[in-house]
């Protein structure tokens, strides 16, 4: 019980991207995680962990995170698991440059996530359905460049995600304008951004997507456009992000 609450309070710091504040709640949750016994309690924890690691850019460390899940016995028995932890390696090993590891990760987790049965499962992984593998997926492909691959795939995202995920739909929306903002696509970036903020709840302190949003604006920026689309959504959106 310990571990899942600071687990909760973790997840609240990630989103909020105050990297120190879910070091501190994650250092504790191991420790309880341990203590439990419970294979189900640490794989969480250390998913938490995975996602912390490549939030502070230290991606060997996410790596080596989603290696201990990937190890633990309720990813051996269970795809869905074992679906999650490949990819929490492939989006590491995709921001290490290695390209060949990264997509056969990316690879197993997709064809792990394709053998996994509807079952009863706690309910903090149950954001890991089939448009969250398209989103994650569709993240590997950009960080290795391949932004119309990306772009292919968060379309997947968007079309499958369901209505209540709002925040995941816009934060999704924000990635999807800035690899179209990456293929030159500026006036739909544009337009893609806009609908992104829109999306968002008022107040929802969702930093992770205006973070985003300001990655949107920086490559419009450096694309140099003058068009009016372009310069109005720049000077615009100084006003939300």
């Amino acid at each position: 019980m310990a571990s899942n609450v600071t687990s909760s309070a973790a997840f609240a710091a990630i989103d909020a991207k105050s990297h120190r504040r879910a070091r501190t709640h994650l250092e504790k949750a191991v420790t309880f995680a341990g203590l439990s016994g419970d294979t189900e309690t640490q794989y969480h924890v250390w998913n938490h962990l995975a996602m912390t690691a490549r939030q502070r850019e230290d991606f060997a460390e996410g790596a080596s995170a989603a290696d201990v899940m990937k190890s633990l016995a309720i990813a051996r028995r269970d795809p869905l698991y074992a679906s999650l932890a490949h990819m929490r390696n492939a989006r590491s090993l995709a921001r290490m440059n290695h390209a060949s590891t990264c997509i056969r990760a990316l690879s197993a987790a997709e064809k792990s996530f394709s053998r996994a049965a509807e079952t009863a499962r706690p309910e903090w992984i149950s954001f890991y359905d089939q448009s969250e593998v398209y989103g994650l997926g569709a993240s590997v492909w950009f960080t290795l460049g391949d932004y119309d691959r990306a772009e292919a795939f968060f379309h997947k995202t968007l079309g499958s995600i369901r209505p209540e995920m709002i925040r995941n739909r816009a934060l999704y929306t924000t990635h999807l304008a800035l690899s179209q903002a990456r293929q030159g696509e500026l006036e739909l970036a544009c337009s893609t951004g806009l609908k992104a903020y829109k999306m968002l709840p008022k107040g929802s302190g969702s930093k992770r997507t205006t973070d985003m949003l300001g990655k949107v604006r920086r490559a419009l920026q450096e694309s140099g456009s003058r068009a009016p689309e372009v310069t109005d959504w720049i000077e615009r959106s100084h006003q939300w992000i």
